[in-house]
């Protein structure tokens, strides 16, 4: 370190030292602030380039993975709105069965089998309308086409392939698929076949049912993996570019003190130069 002559006017050297350590005071004092007021320890790449690009890493993956837990979320309302009505399917066809005992009861006669037909034919009409309105973003949830994968990661093989089908014929949750829609129970016999037509189809549904209990199972052991991982990222993440509040708090407050005296400093330094006038008047 170069020291100061004050007989020598021209270059005050002292002056200069202290410009120095106050740029240097300035420039960490103003890197502590930017650092409370983001909440970064990191702001640029500057400040620490290998922890930037850490974080930068560890953000993308943070990001993919939030997406990813949204998008199983949206897999899961998918699925519900498709076992509601699955469920409903099989409300019918319970009823179904509940007619087709009744009807297979030779108490009945004509006219009342002719009733419960008619209850029946109503009753077919409301599944296939249900399957009909059973959609999700314009997508048929029901009609055996349903064939979807699910991003459920930040990677390209974090998926999940689903597909709802009835196991019937076309593996189409429709009457028809089904194999419900031309019931006849006009007679004792004919209406034993209905009952055992609708059992068939009942034990179609219930199998479609507890697939789609596994695949719900599925998306909701993807969902606690992922809530998981975004929490130890971000972790992580936070470790490596967040600041630490008391301890900027502490290096302000020490720089904000070196800052005042060092301008102290400065004011000596550019003064002490005027004794030389006392040389000069006397």
């Amino acid at each position: 370190m170069a020291f100061g002559d004050f007989n020598r006017i021209n270059t005050n050297v002292q002056s200069l030292e202290s410009q120095f350590s106050l740029n240097k005071i300035n420039q960490d004092l103003s890197k502590a602030q930017l650092q409370l007021s983001t909440g970064y320890r990191i702001n640029k790449a500057e400040d620490d380039a290998a922890g930037f690009s850490i974080s930068a890493k560890l953000s993308s993956r943070i990001a993919g993975l939030e997406q990813a837990l949204s998008n199983t979320g949206d897999a899961k309302s998918v699925l519900d709105i498709a076992e509601s009505s699955i469920n409903s399917v099989l409300d019918i066809l319970t009823t179904l069965k509940t007619k087709a005992t009744q009807a297979a009861n030779d108490t009945y006669g004509t006219d009342e089998r002719t009733f419960i037909q008619n209850q029946m034919d109503s009753l077919v009409a409301e599944l296939d309308s249900l399957v009909d309105q059973t959609v999700f973003q314009g997508n048929p949830l029901l009609d055996g086409s349903y064939d979807a994968n699910f991003q459920v990661g930040e990677r390209t093989a974090d998926t999940i392939n689903v597909q709802i089908l009835s196991g019937g014929a076309g593996d189409t949750f429709q009457s028809d698929g089904l194999a419900v829609n031309a019931l006849d129970v006009s007679s004792h016999t004919n209406a034993q076949a209905a009952i055992t037509s609708i059992d068939t189809a009942v034990n179609s549904v219930a199998s479609a049912v507890n697939e789609l209990g596994i695949y719900q199972t599925q998306l909701s052991i993807r969902e606690e993996i992922l809530t998981q991982a975004v929490t130890s990222n971000s972790a992580a993440r936070s470790r490596i570019r967040d600041a630490d509040f008391a301890q900027v708090q502490s290096e302000s407050i020490k720089l904000q003190i070196l800052q005042q005296t060092a301008i102290a400093a400065l004011s000596q330094a550019n003064s002490a130069p005027q004794a030389v006038l006392g040389f000069i008047s006397g």
